[in-house]
């Protein structure tokens, strides 16, 4: 385990915290993330050019379903301004020039769309002398509060029952109940326990990618750090800054296009005008889930790249000579040449898709994704199994019943881990691949390269990227993505993961139900009084026309469960249309693996407001529904969003009353 004491505040042990950061992730990184320690926010309000500006809109908002933004206004203690810190990033995103026929490259003006059809401004453009006032208010909050030094703080590094305390910016927090509760596991937050947090989201990011982390903390608040300790953190961080390498120096290139919900990591969704112009989605265009930088290989190291398969826990049961360690190393060429290749058409879709849904509830945990976290490509590989058959394991079922060997663990590059049951792995109509292509191109580094597990049908976590390590095992994988509260969905009355043992409930696995509305058009209006029907270009619609809608969208299901049909109603369930079901709809039975593109015509009430609400509901061949609302599905994580899709669409000017 990785962690800071700052017992004693040097430049040795800052810097070494860093460079384990580093080799723990097998990465490197030089962009400056600032913390909120008012010496350094005003380094990072002068960094910017006298005619410059920058916006928090697009870092502390929230989409919901929607996709519209929803901002909030409350003021974080210790570190509001951090939120800020990404929108100069973002500013900067950089535009590929890969083009097909299936995408659109958007305008070069500074505007948006959002899923409504309403085009949005980036609002609230903060200039240099209103940050400086914030930042000065924010110290002001800080003075009631009692002062300790770094070694008080190490003190509390949460062992022989003694709190867990951690440092940031200048403040002091107790976080002692809130490990269970953190997003990225308890070893990860552990990791920082009785020290400052200032290295470890140098590299881990992802933090200042919305407001939550720090409304999080200013309920754990417990008094400063001594000025001059906090000023050793500080002038340390700086030469971190200034010398280590970034882990994030390497990224790829991105479209311009993508919905960015985080750059480091980098979250971005497929937007939602785009999800269904092709059956596959451009690797430009498929959606991005890191937790982590993107692992950088030299040629040297992808030359000499070989994918582990580890039998020891099974091999020595079927060998006389007990020593002998089953593990079989294949390089890329050997996964080319030696074995079949095999394809395989599969939508993989984020656990989190739909979330900023559940936000309009009560908040979850999480980047606040639309409907964009799914997309679908032709995968091409090798069979998991053949490489597991090959490197030994000539008997499965004996394997599971005999020695408990439950458990396919994959493990990758960037050190994320995930495992999967043995019978989906070696079952011949499982379709598990490594793969080495995508859309018939070389897997994208986003996307995995140079090898990634596809394991149709089941969540996006589960499809391990630069996977570099496989194992049989008798316990699931460790580590936050598999064990920890990431990816297990909690009652909806418990808030609190210190209630419940983690442990003991299931990961998601194979997801459920899911649909979404991507397009809408306007047609015919039959208005609420005269027999006259109106078209579509009339331009005429009053609230209570009843008007005709030209609605499309996507569907899927996780375990290869097909879609059978998609109701679509425009009157709040009073009436549905099913849909017309087009391509996916012939995939094989128990094993559609893919979405299912529909369209319908569909009359809806033009409301007051002057647009008209559609709702889609999918019904798959076990006959399973998507439940009308989020409210009783809703969990803390804000996992599995599986609730009627709703879109609002304008058709004309609001009444006026």
């Amino acid at each position: 385990m990785i962690r800071n004491s700052l017992s004693h505040v040097t430049e040795t042990t800052v810097a070494t915290t860093v460079q384990q950061l580093h080799h723990h992730l097998a990465s490197s990184s030089t962009m400056m993330m600032k913390h909120p320690s008012l010496r350094l926010r005003r380094r990072l309000i002068k960094s910017f050019s006298t005619n410059s500006s920058m916006t928090a809109a697009s870092t502390s908002a929230a989409r919901n379903d929607n996709g519209e933004n929803v901002y909030s206004n409350r003021k974080i203690l210790g570190g509001s301004l951090t939120l800020m810190a990404t929108s100069a990033a973002a500013a900067a995103m950089m535009y590929t020039t890969t083009t097909t026929a299936c995408e659109s490259p958007p305008s070069s003006e500074s505007k948006s769309t959002n899923f409504l059809n309403v085009e949005v401004w980036t609002p609230a453009v903060i200039d240099k002398e209103d940050l400086i006032d914030i930042v000065e208010e924010e110290d002001d909050d800080l003075d009631g509060y009692p002062v300790y030094t770094s070694e008080e703080v190490a003190e509390n590094d949460g062992k022989d029952g003694k709190p867990t305390w951690m440092s940031y910016g200048g403040v002091v927090y107790d976080v002692t109940k809130f490990i269970a509760n953190h997003p990225g596991g308890s070893e990860k937050i552990m990791m920082a326990a009785g020290s400052s947090i200032e290295p470890f989201w140098h590299t881990y990011r992802q933090h200042f990618a919305s407001d939550l982390p720090s409304r999080l903390m200013e309920h754990m608040v417990i008094g400063r750090l001594l000025e001059k300790d906090q000023v050793l953190i500080d002038d340390q961080m700086e030469v971190i800054y200034e010398t280590s390498e970034d882990p994030f120096e390497h990224e790829p290139v991105r479209h311009k296009a993508l919905r960015v919900h985080s750059e480091h990591s980098m979250n971005a969704e497929t937007p939602a005008n785009l999800l269904t112009n092709c059956y596959l989605t451009p690797n430009s265009l498929f959606y991005i889930r890191h937790h982590h930088p993107v692992p950088f290989l030299t040629t040297d190291q992808v030359q000499s790249f070989a994918l582990e398969i580890d039998l020891s826990a099974y091999a020595p049961k079927n060998d006389d000579d007990e020593g002998k360690k089953y593990i079989t190393k294949y390089t890329l060429e050997d996964l080319k040449t030696k074995f079949p290749h095999t394809h395989v058409t599969a939508t993989l879709q984020c656990s989190g898709n739909r979330r900023s849904g559940f936000n309009q509830f009560q908040r979850t945990s999480g980047t606040g994704w639309g409907q964009g976290a799914i997309s679908t490509a032709k995968w091409t590989g090798v069979r998991l199994s053949d490489l597991l058959q090959d490197a030994g394991l000539d008997n499965a079922i004996q394997a599971e019943e005999e020695f408990g060997l439950r458990h396919v663990r994959m493990h990758a590059l960037d050190g994320m881990s995930a495992s999967v049951g043995i019978q989906k792995v070696m079952n011949p109509y499982g379709d598990c691949i490594i793969a080495y292509e995508m859309n018939d191109q070389l897997l994208p580094r986003d996307h995995g390269y140079p090898l990634r597990v596809v394991v149709p049908g089941y969540a996006g976590i589960r499809n391990v990227k630069w996977v570099n390590r496989i194992e049989l095992a008798k316990e699931e994988a460790e580590g936050p993505w598999q064990r920890g509260l990431n990816y297990k969905i909690l009652p909806p009355s418990i808030t609190d993961a210190n209630e419940v043992d983690i442990e003991a409930m299931p990961s998601v696995m194979e997801p459920s139900l899911f649909s979404g509305i991507t397009n809408l058009q306007v047609g015919d209006v039959q208005p609420k009084e005269g027999p006259k029907k109106q078209k579509k270009d009339d331009n005429n619609h009053q609230p209570g026309d009843v008007v005709t809608m030209a609605v499309s969208g996507w569907a899927w299901a996780g375990g290869g469960r097909n879609i059978v049909r998609v109701d679509v109603t425009g009157d709040n369930g009073h009436s549905w249309t099913s849909a017309v079901l087009k391509e996916g709809k012939e995939q094989r039975f128990g094993k559609a693996w893919a979405w299912t593109f529909w369209k319908a015509e569909v009359p809806a009430v033009i409301l007051r407001d002057g647009t008209v609400d559609m709702a889609s509901k999918a019904i798959d061949n076990a006959f399973n529904v998507q439940p009308e609302s989020s409210d009783h599905v809703w969990n803390v994580r804000g996992l599995g969003n599986n609730s009627w899709f709703r879109r609002s669409f304008r058709v004309t000017s609001p009444t006026r009353k």
